[in-house]
């Protein structure tokens, strides 16, 4: 069983629709704890509203406390209260795997994350997570510095495992070059690189939360956390090969890239 705590995405390429599609192809039950709701499409985030954070805590405990959590997934949080709620509802329903994507901006450039709780999410959340997933502005957002390449990404990542990260995987594929570099950082480790040719394509809407949600549902079918990154990797990489073409601006990945077509 996994759970996504996280917005939706009208247009169905990230968010929770993402994830849910993302767990169904791995083989694992999907529930959801909605967050926001956003009017988007390729185009980009048009309006979005959030839920009250008490109605969030209550939708995590009710799954927690019937169905069951074997792993968790944030994305957009939207806010400091929200941060909190969320962190207090994950310890108190003892969920045990979680993965944090801190969802700061959309792949639109819209803000989905307010500068209020970039403190509350380095201070409450990511003591509890087991993988933090952050891309490179949301990484040098967290720890207030530049990032400009790989002796950087590493740094960055140990100050996230530092803060209480089992696990931080910081997304290079904002870096310019021909390669796209992640950086995989156990506590007490060396850091781990996993390396991959840039994919070409447009159609990349919702990378962060499917590579999220991949990891996610592997944590729940046993796997170990760094063997969980490396897989995800993998299996976003053919996401990102299979991106839609949908709409007028940046379609989506496809999480169903391994489906039995006609």
């Amino acid at each position: 069983m996994a759970l996504t705590i996280a917005g939706s995405d009208s247009g169905g390429g990230a968010g929770v629709a993402a994830d849910l599609k993302t767990f169904e192809a791995h083989g694992v039950w999907g529930t959801m704890a909605v967050v926001a709701v956003t009017a988007q499409n390729t185009l980009g985030v048009h309006a979005f509203a959030t839920l009250p954070p008490e109605l969030v805590r209550q939708q995590i405990l009710a799954v927690a406390g019937d169905i069951g959590v074997d792993s968790a997934k944030t994305g957009m949080l939207a806010g400091a209260e929200l941060v909190s709620v969320v962190a207090a509802a994950v310890a108190d329903a003892g969920i045990r795997r979680l993965v944090v994507d801190p969802v700061f901006v959309s792949k639109h450039g819209d803000t989905l994350l307010a500068d209020d709780a970039v403190e509350a999410l380095w201070r409450e959340l990511l003591p509890l997570a087991t993988v933090v997933t952050p891309n490179l502005p949301e990484a040098e957002r967290l720890v207030g510095g530049p990032i400009d390449g790989r002796e950087a990404m590493a740094e960055a990542a140990a100050a996230l495992v530092a803060a209480g990260a089992q696990v931080a995987l910081v997304k290079g594929g904002h870096l310019e070059g021909a390669e796209s570099p992640d950086c995989v950082l156990a506590a007490g480790g060396e850091p781990q690189w996993l390396e991959g040719a840039r994919i070409p394509g447009r159609h990349t809407h919702g990378t962060g939360c499917v590579l999220a949600a991949a990891i996610t549902a592997e944590l729940a079918r046993g796997m170990d956390p760094v063997d969980a990154c490396v897989a995800a990797k993998r299996f976003v990489e053919r996401a990102i090969a299979a991106g839609v073409p949908l709409g007028a601006g940046v379609g989506p990945v496809d999480p169903g890239w391994a489906r039995v077509t006609p």
